[in-house]
């Protein structure tokens, strides 16, 4: 596939520069991995303030009322979701000889945990510590990336 072979050809120009900090793994991973984290902040930032416009959802069929940066949140994952396990299956772990459906299970069970503990994260630093949900966002992300790294290396794409 084109975009695939672009990618890698991007990627490995620039490995020399890091290839004595990194192996090729860590260094493709730390690469889509951060373009992933930081495409999901922009999203946030995006869908928080101009598509939920930082208000509460009512929903009445199931009586219950949403926060804007929950819905930011899950919206989020729900797209970043799908552009990290295409990276990693096809840019990052492409050794790995489990069957794709395994790897689907293994990533969206990995990346469950890791989006309930920023999600978590997220709510704390909201309403405890009453931060601005975009930074919020940040910090609950940056604190999940080594628990998301040693999942997916260790777990999923093993």
């Amino acid at each position: 596939m084109k975009v695939i072979s672009t990618i890698h050809g991007i990627l490995d120009f620039f490995y020399p520069l890091v290839k004595r900090l990194f192996d090729k793994t860590t260094y493709y991973y730390a690469v889509c991995g951060v373009g992933n984290l930081v495409l999901s902040w922009i999203l946030f930032y995006v869908f928080y303030q101009f598509v939920f416009k930082k208000q509460l959802l009512y929903i009445a069929v199931i009586d219950f009322t949403f926060s804007a940066y929950t819905l930011t949140a899950f919206t989020c994952f729900l797209i970043t979701f799908v552009i990290g396990f295409l990276l990693m299956k096809y840019i990052v772990f492409t050794g790995s000889g489990l069957k794709g459906r395994v790897q689907l299970f293994r990533y969206g069970l990995s990346a469950l945990i890791s989006g309930m503990v920023s999600w978590g994260l997220l709510k704390i630093f909201i309403e405890v510590f009453d931060f601005f949900p975009s930074i919020a966002n940040i910090l609950a992300s940056c604190l999940v990336v080594i628990v998301s790294y040693l999942l997916q290396r260790k777990f999923t794409f093993k």
